[in-house]
């Protein structure tokens, strides 16, 4: 079975001298539990896997029983280290001071149990780890599957990749466009929308959420200003509160809208935001296209390829704790602009009959970035770029 790299990470980390709880975080569908089951089979630390998914979400005391019984079974074999896992632990209330209890009197005791926990929402996770675990916790991030992945996993091709995007569960379906439309929206869209965020956040109005979501997917790679887009909404709100569920959609790494780089904090914020998908699939099921019709239009191609590019670089960034931008002076643009704190690239997307423009240059004279690339026609190709670690052309060299 393939194995992530977060696979290694999690194994090595769980080698290590008890000190943090380890916190899988990631969107849906994206392997969490996969991941966590290969690591119990590979370790050899003797362990309790548990999942809340079918457990009352007041009874809390349920954690506790759980601990317990990882405690029994480490002190009745008389082993040296025990490892509990709490899978969808975020559908108990209260879970993470239950958590937080409990982990503390293992460190009081010198009891020297491991935990990991995990969860389908990745905003109530976060939720509960920010608010009773500041401190407690390391985060193991596990982002959309990215070309490479796809591709020696279920040997997709970069076209397809481009088109069908990174969900593991839907590669299967690729060949049955409306059987894996129908996947997308009723196993990924529909519970990340309702159950996570919905479940999460104080959403006052969950209809114009859905409406913006689903228009900011269609119009992905492509500039598109809160006041115009009330006007095609149908439940009224104002532009703070389309603010507000963009922020919430791009925190549950689904939907974001890519500021405009500037020096000055102020502007970036008030800039028109440039929607962005982290996953194309997400594009392509809410938009009314086929492969054949989108692959064949030269347009509308090098949206889904710049959307593609884009999606690469956002979950990088996620990664990597980056900041990553758009640019535009007049007509003149640069397509992304990744900001690692210390250094500056800017990336201008060329694909089919779209021709740069003079954007790379100006914003290089502007802003004098470390590195300035073209990714596509006249570039390096869509595929080789879909291949790179960011990482390793941002950090410093050594």
């Amino acid at each position: 079975m393939f194995k992530r790299s977060q696979y290694k990470e999690l194994l090595l980390r769980l080698s290590e001298p008890r000190d943090k709880i380890q916190a899988i975080s990631g969107p849906r569908q994206v392997g969490k539990s996969t991941m966590v089951k290969q690591v119990l089979e590979d370790t050899d630390i003797p362990y309790l896997s548990v999942s809340a998914d079918n457990v009352s979400k007041t009874d809390t005391f349920w954690i506790n029983e759980m601990w317990a019984t990882a405690r029994a079974k480490m002190q009745a074999a008389n082993m040296p280290e025990f490892l509990l896992v709490i899978d969808e632990v975020h559908k108990l209330d209260n879970w993470s001071e239950a958590v937080k209890k409990e982990w503390d009197d293992d460190t009081r005791n010198d009891l020297n149990i491991k935990l990991v926990i995990l969860g389908s929402s990745r905003l109530l996770l976060k939720d509960g780890l920010t608010e009773s675990l500041a401190g407690r916790f390391e985060l193991i991030r596990m982002p959309h599957w990215s070309y490479v992945e796809m591709r020696d996993a279920f040997d997709m091709d970069l076209n397809h990749y481009i088109y069908f995007g990174g969900y593991p569960g839907g590669a299967k379906y690729i060949l049955d466009e409306r059987r894996w439309r129908r996947y997308i929206k009723d196993s990924i869209i529909a519970p990340a929308i309702e159950q996570d965020i919905l479940a999460t956040k104080t959403i006052y109005k969950p209809a114009l959420m859905r409406q913006l979501f689903d228009l900011g997917c269609v119009y992905s790679s492509k500039e598109l200003s809160l006041n115009k887009m009330l006007g095609q909404l149908q439940d009224a709100g104002n532009v703070t509160t389309l603010a507000n569920y963009l922020n919430t959609l791009g925190e549950g790494r689904l939907l974001c809208g890519l500021q405009k780089y500037a020096k000055d904090e102020a502007r970036k914020y008030n800039s028109v935001p440039k929607m962005m998908v982290y996953n194309t699939a997400l594009q392509t099921a809410l938009t009314n296209t086929t492969f054949h019709k989108t692959f064949t239009t030269p347009n509308l191609w090098g949206r889904w390829v710049e959307s593609t590019v884009g999606a690469h670089l956002l979950n990088q960034a996620d990664e990597y704790d980056y900041k990553l931008y758009y640019w535009r002076d007049n007509d003149d643009e640069v397509d992304f602009v990744l900001d690692s704190g210390e250094q500056l690239t800017s990336i201008e997307v060329k694909s089919g009959r779209r021709h740069a423009n003079k954007g790379l240059k100006k914003f290089d004279n502007k802003f004098k970035p470390q590195h300035s690339f073209v990714v596509g026609t006249d570039g390096i190709s869509i595929e080789e770029f879909l291949t790179w670690d960011i990482d390793n052309l941002i950090k410093p060299q050594l």
